[in-house]
Order: structure tokens, then C-alpha cells, then sequence
């Protein structure tokens, strides 16, 4: 009955459409054939219309490169970390560097390794590839020219050195970020600079002061650090704050104060690349 039911209708509902035209009625078309429409039973998923399937966009990949500044094994090779290499702007310097200190003997280089990993966490968990500089906190360098050769090989998005700074300067505190004066090639210009501004933005965001002792409302430009001149990506260094200060040296070896570090740094990278 059912099947009889739906033909009936629709040679009804023809015959209603084909009467409201002016057309003569010798010459009307049916609007559907009853002997096909007969056979097609009720609810055949056959009969429904096609629904696109939802599409997703996936996000362009992005590369960012992390270097954390010096190693826990420089200390103990000083032959090898004096040895000099280019550093850009017909300048030489030294291979790598010890980094600083706590005055209660908390070292920058674990600092920076350690902030480095919370960043790399961070980012890998939005999609974003992050390659460092040096696979541990026990090793030597690697020298300056090659921490930027890694990132200009990686095509990265952005280069990153993370740094706390020793200054002896009474009460120096702060954080800075220093970025290439002058720009030796296109990305050393426009594109470090404004990755110099988001970093410093997201960390002034993020309630940490800019340095009262160097550079100008937490940026510095810098034309000494083989990082940023031999660099053909956007290449900033992070400077977190002071070491020598005992109140910020606090907050620099505390686990929650690297968190707030790694956190602000994060969020603004992500800023930059557009993630």
C-alpha cells in the first residue's frame, strides 16, 4: 500500500503543478515518470542527496630553531671553545663561551637548556617543528658560525638563542632582546626586528620587567654576535634577566619562574609564525 500511497501523490501533485500553467494541455510534459517513481520505495538512501564530507585545513608547516646558548661541557675544553671563528661583519671571536652564573652557582647553561625544552614542548604541541642547536647540556658548543649555519639550513621561520645575562652593574634586573643593527641581508631586517618586538611584548605580557641597564624598553640592537650577523633567517637572542641580581636569580632558578620564561616565549613565537 505504501508504495501505491507515494505514486498516487505525486501523479496528484503533477497534475496540480501542470494545471496552474498556460500551456495547452496537449502539449504539457509530466514532471516525473509515474512508473519509475513506482518502484523506488520509501526512505532508499538512494534517493538522498550526496553530503559533502567537512573538510579541514591543515596549517603550512613551520620550522623554528632553538639555541640554547653554551653547553655543560664548555668549562672543561677550554682548547676547544677558544678557538676562534668567523662571526660576521669581518669579525673573530671564540668558538663558545661558559655563560654565566647564580651567585649561589646555578649556571646559565642549564638555564637555558632547561627553558629550552619547556619552549620545545611547547611548540611541538601546535604542530610546529623545532630543531636545536645541541642535543644536550653535557656536550661542548657548538661554535657560534655553526649554531647559525643550523638555523639558516633548516630554513627557519625564526632562530631563538636562550640566554640569562651576568651583568655586575648594581641592581642591573631585567630582560632584554637583542636583534641585528645593521641588518646585513633581508631577514636580518624587518622580519628579526618584529620578531625582536613580539618576543619582548609577550614577555613584558607574561609580567617580567625590561632591563634597566641595557638597551631601550627591553630591546637592543647588536651588531657583536656572530648569531644574529651570520644568520639568513629572523634571528633574535633572548636575554631572560640578570643572574648576578639575587632577586631575579631567584625567579631564573626556580622551576615555576623557567615555566613563566618558556610559556611567554612559546606563546609569543606562536604569535609570529601565525599558529
Amino acid at each position: 500500500m505504501g508504495g501505491v500511497r507515494r505514486w498516487l501523490t505525486v501523479v496528484v501533485v503533477g497534475l496540480v503543478v501542470a494545471g496552474c500553467g498556460s500551456e495547452p494541455a496537449a502539449e504539457r510534459t509530466p514532471l516525473l515518470d509515474p512508473v519509475v517513481t513506482a518502484d523506488i520505495p520509501a526512505g532508499d538512501p538512494s534517493t538522498a542527496p550526496a553530503v559533502s564530507a567537512p573538510t579541514t585545513s591543515t596549517p603550512p608547516p613551520v620550522t623554528i630553531v632553538l639555541n640554547p646558548g653554551h653547553n655543560g661541557g664548555n668549562a672543561s675544553h677550554p682548547a676547544e671553545i677558544n678557538r676562534r671563528v668567523a662571526a660576521g661583519g669581518g669579525q673573530v671571536k671564540a668558538c663558545d663561551t661558559t655563560g654565566t652564573e647564580t651567585n649561589d652557582g646555578y649556571p646559565e647553561h642549564a638555564f637555558n637548556w632547561d627553558v629550552t625544552l619547556r619552549v620545545r614542548a611547547a611548540l611541538t604541541a601546535k604542530g610546529v617543528t623545532v630543531v636545536l642547536t645541541r642535543e644536550d647540556d653535557a656536550g661542548v658548543g657548538p661554535c657560534v658560525d655553526e649554531r647559525a649555519a643550523i638555523g639558516n639550513e633548516a630554513g627557519a621561520a625564526a632562530v631563538v638563542s636562550i640566554h640569562a645575562d651576568g651583568s655586575d652593574v648594581a641592581s642591573a634586573n631585567g630582560f632584554h632582546v637583542a636583534y641585528p643593527v645593521p641588518a646585513r641581508n633581508d631577514a636580518q631586517g624587518e622580519p628579526s626586528a618584529r620578531l625582536a618586538e613580539v618576543l619582548r611584548d609577550g614577555l613584558a605580557k607574561a609580567g617580567f620587567a625590561p632591563a634597566n641597564y641595557i638597551g631601550q624598553n627591553g630591546l637592543d640592537g647588536r651588531d657583536d654576535l656572530a648569531g644574529l650577523n651570520l644568520s639568513e633567517r629572523p634571528a633574535v637572542f633572548v636575554e631572560c634577566g640578570n643572574m648576578r641580581d639575587a632577586t631575579e636569580a631567584a625567579v631564573l632558578s626556580s622551576d615555576d619562574g623557567k615555566q613563566r620564561y618558556a610559556a611567554a616565549i612559546a606563546t609569543a613565537l606562536l604569535t609570529y609564525v601565525g599558529r
